[in-house]
């Protein structure tokens, strides 16, 4: 999918990869971007960026902002959350899935009729911990292994309707959310065109960054990939959803 002239919707859109992907997109010649963030406000934007009023969590902002979005080529599920935790309780792990797994879920919902028009694209932002969890952030690993187990299910419900649906697994990014890791670090504006670039070339599971593209081969040549694959051959693609 070449991105020119595209329109294209991203959560969590005013900080960190969510900003990056914003300015990448109209870099690479995106007609208009729709910049999802909580205050509805982002700052010093292009004229082709409308931002608009949206908490993944709040199904009626989902609802209104998909009665303003008139069109949509891609989304992109952006927006999440990483807490510490220990397990030793499910508050952190119900904030987590509420927003990593349940809001990518909606935001697909609730506008996926419009893609379906555009034969459009879903980008779903995972991590690598989705493979193997990191477990000083267990509730965390759970909530996007879930959400990458429902990007799996929908890649093979949608295949049929000419909707794409995209993996991007994430290695360490220099965010907010990674600021108590120290270790070597994507910038966001690298992580916002390898994902790009997974996009244009086609690429279901997109590595974007330099620790996850050293696993991109295993993952892609490996059993759990076959699997995926093989259990989508029990989709009858004509009831797809």
């Amino acid at each position: 999918m070449n991105l020119g002239n595209k329109t294209i919707l991203i959560t969590g859109a005013n900080r960190g990869i969510g900003r990056a992907l914003v300015d990448e997109a109209l870099r690479r010649g995106a007609k208009r971007v729709y910049a999802g963030t909580r205050s509805g406000v982002l700052q010093d934007t292009d004229t082709r960026v409308t931002p608009v009023m949206l908490d993944v969590t709040n199904l009626s902002q989902i609802q209104r902002a998909a009665e303003e979005v008139e069109n949509l080529d891609v989304l992109i599920n952006n927006a999440g959350i990483a807490l510490y935790d220990d397990l030793s309780g499910v508050e952190a792990l119900e904030q987590q899935l509420g927003v990593n797994l349940f809001g990518m879920l909606n935001m697909t919902r609730m506008f996926l009729p419009l893609l379906k028009r555009s034969h459009g694209a879903i980008v779903n932002n995972l991590s690598l911990v989705a493979l193997a969890p990191l477990p000083i952030i267990p509730a965390y690993s759970i909530s996007k292994a879930a959400a990458s187990n429902a990007t799996q299910s929908l890649r093979a419900m949608l295949a049929g309707k000419g909707v794409t649906v995209h993996s991007v697994f994430l290695g360490p990014v220099d965010t907010d959310m990674n600021r108590g890791f120290n270790i070597p670090k994507a910038s966001p504006e690298s992580a916002a065109q390898g994902i790009f670039d997974g996009l244009e070339g086609n690429e279901e599971d997109i590595f974007p960054d330099p620790v996850s593209q050293s696993i991109a081969e295993g993952w892609r040549t490996g059993v759990a990939k076959a699997f995926e694959r093989q259990y989508a051959g029990f989709v009858p693609q004509t009831d797809a959803a």
